[in-house]
């Protein structure tokens, strides 16, 4: 991974105490599915539960801010220990500005991965600003990062690694995750 980071991402990531990351199309693959009750439904990817984790483990604190709110949504969050969340949110930016000011960061502090227009706002004031594959074009040209993975197939898994990355040899990140036993406790809510 770290071959293929340029050096100014690099020097963004390198500087995050703080990922934000939208759901619908990010963490999920945008699809909403109804039961028969009208309950909603949710897919999310595990490899999405480890970067968090991870990111948790070095001590780059994870947000949620989200368009949506739904049971399902709040259960991922929980079952994460995301500590910020941010759902039903009409105003992402002013949501990010508490955010930032409640945990005492610049926004050069914070990378933000959304995939459609409701993101462009924050992406264009974070340091290091990520989108999915599918991300809608125009997001995709505001990001300093598009990744590989579609929305919902790994996205927050890439960016974890990403950072990481910038930081570190990413074997030495996953050191924990295939030593200590009491470790491999804490991801099993993943």
């Amino acid at each position: 991974m770290k071959e293929i980071l340029s050096e100014q991402v690099t020097q963004k990531a390198q500087k995050i105490k703080l990922l934000v990351l939208d759901v619908d199309g990010v963490l999920t693959d945008g699809t909403l599915v109804y039961s028969q009750d009208g309950e909603q439904v949710k897919h999310f990817n595990v490899k999405d539960g480890v970067g968090i984790k991870l990111l948790q483990t070095f001590d780059v604190a994870v947000a949620i801010i989200s368009a949506k709110d739904s049971l399902p949504l709040k259960r991922r969050i929980q079952d994460l220990s995301i500590k910020h969340a941010y759902t039903g949110c009409k105003d992402k930016l002013q949501a990010l500005q508490e955010l930032t000011a409640n945990l005492g960061l610049q926004f050069d502090q914070v990378a933000y991965c959304g995939d459609d227009v409701i993101d462009l706002k924050v992406m264009q004031k974070v340091g290091l600003s990520l989108a999915p594959a599918d991300a809608y074009l125009m997001v995709q040209e505001y990001a300093h990062v598009v990744t590989r993975a579609a929305g919902g197939k790994g996205v927050a898994r890439e960016v974890a690694d990403l950072i990481l990355a910038s930081r570190m040899d990413l074997k030495q990140a996953f050191l924990p995750v295939m030593v200590p036993v009491v470790y491999l406790a804490s991801l099993s809510s993943i």
